[in-house]
C-alpha cells in the first residue's frame, strides 16, 4: 500500500499543498495553511467504471410541478427569497458580527412555528438561555419554537431522526458545527465542508428547509470553502452599518428565484422591522434643498429604491494634496467621473478635495448612478444646488456620452410615488414616463453642467 502523503490545507479558500509555507499559493493569505487529514490514495487496480448504481434519465419535456413555497410571514425576507421558502432547500446566510443575522432568524422562526409549522434552533455559539433571553426581548416567549444548543452533527442528526422534520431548522453557525468522522477543529476547511454536506444530505431526503450562519471574513465574504457557496441552493447577505438603523437582506444565488432581489430592515428596540417603502426612508430628513445634494433612483432586482447621493468639495491652497473619500459607492468609479468631468466639461477638481456619501448607510453598485454623482460634484462645486423635486439617472461613458439603462420605467414610476416632478437622464421612451413626470433627456455630459448652473 502506498504512503499517505501529508497535506496542508489553506483555511481560507481551501487551497491544498504538499508542504506548510507561511503564505498560501492561491490566495496570497498568510498563516492560513495547516495539517488535515492525508487524503486516501488508491492502487492502479481500482476503478470506478464498475460496482456502481444505475440511474434512470429525466427527459427535458416531461411534465414539471413549480416548487410549492413556504411563506416565513415576514414580507421582506420573502422577497428576498423570491416569494418564500422552497421544501428541502439549503439556505447560507452571511453577515457582519452584530448586524441580527439571529435576530432576524429567531423572528422567522417565530413566525413559523406561529403559523403552525414546526420550527428548530440550533445554537452552537449561545446557551439555550441567551437565545430564550433574546426572544423575550423581542417579543417572542411564547413562540413554539424547538431551541437546543448542540455543536455535533451526529448528534444533531440522531436527535432530528428521532422526531417528526420540522418545517424550518436553523444552524447558528456552520462554523462552530463538528464532525467526528473528521480530523480538524470546528471551523477548518474539512470541518464545514463535511458538516455542510451532512445537513444539506438531511435537507434534502427530509424536506426540511436548512437554513445555515456563516462567519464572514474582514473583507466581508463567507469565511471557510468557496465550495460551501456552491453546495447550497441560496446565499443571502446581510448587510447595514452598525452606526444606522437600516439593514439590507441581500440575495447574492439563488436557484428558485431572481438574484439581487432585497428586503429591508430597521432595527428597532423590538427586533428587525420591514420597511415596506425603503425610499421614503432614505430620502427622510431631506427638507431643504443644498448644494452637492441629488436623487437616485437605484434599482435592486425589480425594487426601485430612491437614495440620496451627497457631495461636498474644498478649495485647498496651492501644492496641497486633495484628499477623495467616498462612503457606499466604489472609489475607483469616482475617480473616473471625477476625470470625465475635467476632461469633457471643463470643470477643476485637481485642486479640491472631494468627498461623496450615500445617506442612509446605503451600498451602491447600479452603474446607472453614474449622472447622479455628476450631478452633486457639479452642485457642490458651483455652490448651486440641483433642481427642486428632481431625479437623475443614467451612466457615463469616458467620451463624455450619457448612456441608457435598465428598467427606466420603473425608476420613474417610484419617483412619481414620491412626488418628484423632474427626472434628467437617458431617452425613457414615451410609453415608460408617467404624467406627473416632466422628464429632460440628456445625450452630453455638459448638458448636466447647464441643467445646474441654469437651474431657477
Amino acid at each position: 500500500m502506498s504512503k499517505l502523503k501529508r497535506r496542508y490545507v489553506c483555511q481560507a479558500c481551501g487551497g491544498v499543498s504538499s508542504r506548510w509555507q507561511g503564505q498560501c499559493a492561491d490566495c496570497a493569505e498568510w498563516n492560513t495553511l495547516s495539517e488535515e487529514a492525508p487524503a486516501t490514495v488508491f492502487s492502479e487496480k481500482h476503478h470506478l467504471s464498475t460496482g456502481g448504481r444505475a440511474f434512470p434519465f429525466v427527459a427535458m419535456d416531461e411534465p414539471l410541478a413549480l416548487p410549492s413555497r413556504r411563506p416565513t410571514g415576514l414580507a421582506e425576507f420573502d422577497r428576498a427569497l423570491g416569494g418564500g421558502l422552497v421544501p428541502g432547500s439549503a439556505i447560507l446566510m452571511g453577515g457582519d458580527p452584530g448586524v441580527g443575522k439571529s435576530t432576524l432568524l429567531l423572528q422567522a422562526a417565530a413566525k413559523v412555528a406561529l403559523a403552525g409549522g414546526d420550527a428548530v434552533y440550533i445554537s452552537g455559539e449561545e446557551a439555550a438561555d441567551q437565545v430564550r433571553l433574546r426572544a423575550q426581548r423581542l417579543g417572542l416567549g411564547n413562540a413554539p419554537i424547538r431551541l437546543a444548543t448542540a455543536s455535533s452533527v451526529r448528534d444533531i442528526l440522531t436527535t432530528l431522526g428521532g422526531i417528526r422534520p420540522p418545517a424550518l431548522l436553523v444552524i447558528d453557525s456552520i462554523q462552530t458545527m463538528h464532525s467526528d468522522q473528521i480530523e480538524g477543529a470546528p471551523g477548518t476547511v474539512s470541518q464545514v465542508r463535511g458538516c455542510a454536506f451532512e445537513l444539506i444530505r438531511y435537507a434534502k431526503a427530509s424536506g426540511t428547509v436548512v437554513v445555515l450562519v456563516g462567519h464572514v471574513t474582514k473583507d466581508g465574504s463567507i469565511a471557510g470553502p468557496r465550495v460551501l457557496e456552491h453546495m447550497v441552493d441560496v446565499v443571502m447577505s446581510f448587510e447595514g452599518e452598525r452606526s444606522h438603523q437600516f439593514r439590507i437582506l441581500r440575495a447574492l444565488k439563488n436557484r428558485y428565484g431572481a438574484v439581487d432581489e432585497i428586503g429591508v430592515f430597521a432595527m428597532a428596540g423590538a427586533g428587525l422591522e420591514e420597511v415596506a417603502n425603503p425610499s421614503s426612508l432614505f430620502l427622510s430628513g431631506r427638507d431643504a434643498e443644498v448644494p452637492g445634494s441629488a436623487v437616485f433612483p437605484a434599482l435592486e432586482g425589480t425594487r426601485p429604491v430612491l437614495v440620496e447621493i451627497q457631495a461636498l468639495t474644498v478649495r485647498l491652497a496651492s501644492g496641497a494634496t486633495p484628499r477623495r473619500a467616498v462612503v457606499g459607492w466604489d472609489s475607483g468609479r469616482l475617480a473616473m467621473i471625477l476625470a470625465v468631468l475635467e476632461a469633457r466639461c471643463g470643470l477643476n477638481f485637481s485642486s479640491a478635495e472631494v468627498y461623496l456619501n450615500v445617506a442612509g448607510g446605503y451600498r451602491l453598485t447600479d452603474p446607472a448612478a453614474d449622472i447622479a454623482v455628476a450631478a452633486a460634484l457639479v452642485s457642490a462645486l458651483a455652490e448651486r444646488p440641483c433642481p427642486a423635486e428632481s431625479i437623475w439617472f443614467g451612466e457615463i461613458s469616458l467620451a463624455g456620452e450619457v448612456r441608457p439603462v435598465a428598467h427606466p420605467g420603473l425608476r420613474l414610476k417610484e419617483a412619481a410615488k414620491l412626488g418628484f416632478t423632474r427626472s434628467f437622464g437617458p431617452d425613457a421612451g414615451n410609453g415608460d414616463i408617467p404624467p406627473a413626470l416632466r422628464h429632460e433627456p440628456l445625450r452630453l455630459l455638459p448638458n448636466v453642467v447647464d441643467r445646474i448652473v441654469a437651474s431657477p
